[in-house]
């Protein structure tokens, strides 16, 4: 079936079945790496577990032999998992997959959020209807029909300085339009302050997690992120900005236009393409990199490129509201794959869990990491 694959000549049917097995099993389109182990012996491998898989279809799924022969093709034709050790990590490959604990499906995050006003009041914005949510003075806040949060303003003039702050929890996420017209998308756990209107020389916002910006153009008024102890400035531009309190570095990625980074006494400039590392101790690393890792939680995926298994465990745990916990000398290769954030947990788990060098047990929503 291999060869009628390649060849196009598989029946619609046939062609279906590989599309909905490649769901639960994505591939690397890279050549084979010598790293990797022994090629032959690693797919043997990845077919004995997805043998042992696949035999839980048998008493509910006639079309079983399709199902393996769909998987078989899609491994055996393309030689690789998309979950991988990277070079670093000279470890086996085991094609087993997880086992979990409970029969609660943990599902991914939504759209929700909530949004403060400067009075205090508290507004749910995945219960409230579309519409005008909110009137501050001149500024109209709504919700529009899809979703997002848009600051409309009628007049500058006579505008008092009050302060919105808006909050994603745990497994939620959230598209905010501020008031000059910049896009803010807040990843999981993350809270934006920001004026109702900018009415001074500047543009200034508070974050706390991880946000997307596209800033509005505007020379005469620079538009600035402040993180922490670091500062952001720019005029128009698109960068990604990840600030977590539980992770060791903040990072500032450059998609579009340039942006300067202050923190202390250092002081440094970006161009697109770049990333920005700042340290516990305001030292500033700048590398190019893939820009498309550092935005894959916008377009709904995980994108993971030579990570250790605690840092992946930390974006899954955020956006799956889970806690984490290890158990046992935990394997501290880097792995690198892409999957999609709208899978359940369980289909991030099993990917994982394909390498041999990791597996999961669910506990609710306790997920234990075991060598």
């Amino acid at each position: 079936m291999q060869e009628k694959y390649l060849a196009g000549l598989c029946s619609g049917e046939e062609v279906e079945l590989l599309k909905q097995h490649q769901h639960d099993f994505q591939l690397l389109e890279h050549p084979w790496q010598p790293e990797q182990g022994d090629q032959e012996h690693l797919k043997s491998r990845i077919l004995q577990g997805l043998h042992e898989q696949m035999e839980e279809h048998t008493s509910k799924q006639k079309t079983f032999p399709y199902y393996y022969a769909a998987a078989a093709v899609l491994l055996v034709g393309l030689f690789a998992v998309f979950f991988y050790p990277q070079p670093q990590q000279q470890a086996d490959f085991v094609a087993k997959q997880t086992k979990a604990a409970t029969a609660a499906v943990i599902k991914p995050g939504t759209t929700k959020a909530t949004l403060t006003l400067s009075d205090g009041t508290v507004i749910n914005l995945d219960d409230v209807q579309n519409g005008v949510i909110s009137q501050q003075g001149n500024v109209t806040v709504g919700k529009a029909a899809d979703g997002k949060l848009i600051y409309q303003v009628k007049s500058v003039a006579g505008q008092s300085l009050v302060y919105n702050t808006i909050s994603t929890p745990r497994g939620g996420e959230y598209h905010v339009v501020l008031p000059d017209g910049t896009n803010v998308w807040l990843n999981a756990a993350s809270t934006l302050r920001f004026p109702s209107v900018f009415s001074g020389a500047e543009r200034k916002v508070e974050l706390k997690g991880e946000a997307y910006f596209e800033v509005a153009k505007n020379k005469q008024k620079p538009f600035k992120v402040t993180v922490n102890d670091m500062g952001i400035e720019v005029l128009g531009t698109h960068f990604n900005v990840n600030a977590y309190d539980d992770e060791s570095q903040i990072k500032t990625t450059l998609l579009e236009g340039s942006v300067r980074l202050h923190a202390g006494k250092n002081h440094k400039m970006l161009k697109p393409g770049q990333q920005a590392r700042l340290d516990k101790q305001s030292d500033f690393s700048i590398a190019e990199v893939n820009v498309e890792e550092a935005i894959a939680w916008k377009k709904g995926y995980f994108i993971f490129d030579n990570e250790n298994i605690e840092s992946i465990m930390r974006k899954v745990s955020r956006w799956y509201d889970v806690e984490v916990t290890y158990q046992g000398k935990v394997d501290q290769g880097r792995y690198g794959g892409t999957i999609s954030r709208f899978d359940s947990v369980e289909g991030v788990l099993k990917s994982l869990a394909l390498t041999g060098s990791v597996h999961f047990r669910t506990e609710g929503r306790r997920i234990i990491v075991m060598p």
